[in-house]
């Protein structure tokens, strides 16, 4: 048994800390507003603040929406910096920018302890199975410390290289998922208003090298006009955000990520905050005048 604890356990991090728990580790346990009571039945330990939680474990996760979440949970008063001592380790698995996480790791490190970025893909329902995709930053040797915990919560887990690497891995995917949804939107609203069957169209693209994740799961979403998330469309846009800031930055123009959030702005400005980002054909299907399944 070890000492680990957890903080932020809203739709993600509930699951992924009721996996620690359940493997018989010593859980502690921050959360605004509050801790689920069905952590702490099940075994979790509630605490206070940020602090507590860091004085009470070996290995600090971070569950948090964006990047400032993850600065005032780790720096703000009674945050876990205040509770580290030399040699614990802080793992953030919030998807955030890469700058600041290299600037988040600075600190802790300056107090002795060690620091990983960790963001996952896969969604709640990834969670939910324990099967997330986790993209690691940092060193090796911290690395196989903290793996046990990883493949507790997740299978595909790939340590990418230094501090930050972690996080610009999940801006990438991000940037291919929604090009990907973009593109499959697209070809089947053009598939669609030709007067071609959508489904039957969907079927037989996946026989072929057109097929992706994109295509079999969001593509039948589209067809069958269910957009309840998923992955809500507000969240994407948060990480283009960091995609297209960070671009900036480095002097990358990333075009077609520009579009795609425009796209997702689109949806947004139409209610569309809380859709699956699979909604994003909704903006195409705008601009045709025209719905995916619609009579030709």
């Amino acid at each position: 048994m070890s000492k680990v604890g957890f903080v932020g356990l809203g739709i993600m991090g509930t699951p992924m800390a009721e996996h620690l728990i359940k493997a018989g580790h010593e859980v502690s346990l921050y959360s605004i507003p509050s801790v689920p009571e069905s952590l702490v039945a099940a075994g979790g330990k509630a605490c206070a603040s940020g602090k507590e939680v860091a004085q009470n474990a070996d290995i600090i996760f971070i569950m948090v929406p964006d990047t400032p979440h993850v600065g005032a949970a780790l720096f703000d008063a009674n945050g876990i910096a205040e509770g580290l001592t030399a040699g614990k380790i802080v793992v953030d698995m919030s998807s955030i920018s890469p700058i600041e996480t290299k600037q988040y790791a600075a600190k802790v490190q300056a107090l002795g302890c060690e620091y990983l970025d960790a963001p996952v893909s896969g969604g709640e329902v990834g969670a939910k199975a324990a099967s997330l995709t986790i993209m690691v930053g940092g060193n090796e040797a911290t690395f196989a410390q903290v793996k046990p915990f990883f493949e507790l919560m997740g299978k595909n887990i790939t340590l990418v290289g230094g501090v930050g690497d972690g996080q610009i891995t999940k801006v990438a995917n991000q940037i291919i998922v929604a090009l990907t949804i973009e593109a499959v939107g697209e070809a089947l609203l053009l598939a669609s208003k030709a007067g071609a069957d959508p489904a039957k169209v969907r079927q037989a693209l996946m026989g072929g090298f057109a097929n992706s994740r994109i295509l079999e799961v969001h593509g039948e979403r589209m067809v069958k006009r269910t957009f309840d998330p998923g992955f809500r469309i507000e969240l994407h846009q948060k990480d283009l955000n960091l995609a297209l800031s960070t671009g900036r930055k480095l002097g990358v123009s990333l075009p077609n990520t520009a579009t795609a959030q425009e796209l997702f702005n689109v949806c947004a400005a139409n209610g569309g905050n809380a859709w699956d980002h699979s909604g994003m054909v909704k903006a195409l299907e705008l601009m045709a005048n025209f719905e995916i399944g619609q009579q030709a």
